[in-house]
């Protein structure tokens, strides 16, 4: 499996990273923490080597304990951290109904890089984003912040999630970015304009949810019994009745394509961003070895460009509902 670059950082990383987040946030109640870490672990024995989490990346258990996404990263890596690239993020809280606080001022970005490392048990984060945008302070004013950050050894570099075009030009004027981390998979392709620039300015597209929250691994359906109120996905569109039966033509074609390559779905919706884009990376979650093994094998699958360019032309005639935006014929 080749490694890929991460943009103009100098940082060389597999082509599928993990994204860390379900272990304690957003997938069900939170893994107890020795499996978490244990189950982290084994993911770098399988051969991951990026591992992505965010300060807010928080669930509670049943027993009311707090579980902090970046403590079960930092623990999972102790005696491999120079082996490892991990990204965090700062900016984003999450209020009681779901809906996002924003704030990425420069006393915002310190405390929390401060507090990232701290829970991370680390003296540098490798890639740190902007978790959001904050429509009340500018792009320039964060761009330097994390240059000074840079300058101080406490980042290696930084990276802007759900970016803008204009946003990301602005920013890079400032202080060179590394990465951008947008929603990205066959249901959510309305990031693709993006795709020139970061060809542009060297800049990596980390894509997260690159299965649609596991729609595209066709193992879940409008019956699904998903875990709770702390699972997010239950009230996800894809997973609505109507939501599964737009998808319908999108699911029998990754059927028919993964039997063709021997793979499962799951592997065919990653192989194909993977093998579009030599700056894309996807960062697939998941609590289950077994599921962990099966995307990280998607990194040896080859889908030529012709087939891709096949592909790209069905999901044209398609429409869908899914979380994050919708997607119109």
């Amino acid at each position: 499996m080749e490694k890929r670059k991460l943009g103009a950082s100098g940082l060389y990383i597999n082509p599928v990273g993990l994204g860390c987040m379900g272990f304690s946030h957003a997938s069900g109640d939170p893994t107890e923490k020795s499996v978490a870490v244990k189950t982290l672990r084994e993911a770098y024995e399988i051969g991951y080597d990026f591992f992505d989490t965010a300060e807010a990346y928080t669930g509670v258990s049943p027993d009311g304990t707090v579980s902090y996404n970046e403590e079960l990263v930092g623990e999972a890596v102790k005696g491999i951290r120079d082996k490892v690239v991990i990204a965090t993020k700062m900016g984003v809280r999450h209020n009681e109904d779901r809906s996002l606080r924003l704030d990425s001022s420069p006393e915002t970005i310190r405390k929390s890089v401060e507090g990232s490392l701290k829970k991370l048990g680390t003296d540098y984060i490798d890639l740190y984003y902007q978790h959001r945008i904050d429509p009340k302070v500018e792009p320039e004013v964060v761009a330097e912040t994390m240059a000074e950050l840079i300058k101080e050894g406490k980042i290696r570099c930084w990276g802007i999630s759900e970016t803008t075009e204009e946003y990301l030009r602005r920013a890079h004027a400032v202080c060179p970015v590394t990465a951008i981390e947008n929603r990205y998979s066959m249901m959510a392709r309305w990031h693709e304009s993006i795709f020139p620039v970061c060809e542009e300015l060297d800049i990596a597209y980390v894509a997260f949810s690159p299965m649609a929250n596991g729609f595209l691994t066709g193992k879940y359906t409008p019956s699904t019994k998903f875990e709770g109120s702390q699972d997010y996905r239950a009230n996800m569109p894809q997973y609505t009745e109507e939501g599964y039966a737009k998808a319908k033509d999108l699911l029998d074609m990754l059927t028919k394509l993964a039997e063709e390559k021997n793979a499962t779905m799951g592997q065919l919706s990653l192989a194909w961003m993977i093998n579009k884009k030599p700056f894309i990376v996807p960062i697939p979650g998941s609590r289950k070895i077994e599921r962990l093994k099966e995307n990280f094998e998607s990194g040896n699958i080859v889908v030529t460009k012709d087939e891709i360019a096949a592909i790209d032309a069905k999901l044209d005639t398609m429409s869908f509902e899914v979380f994050g935006g919708h997607r119109a014929k």
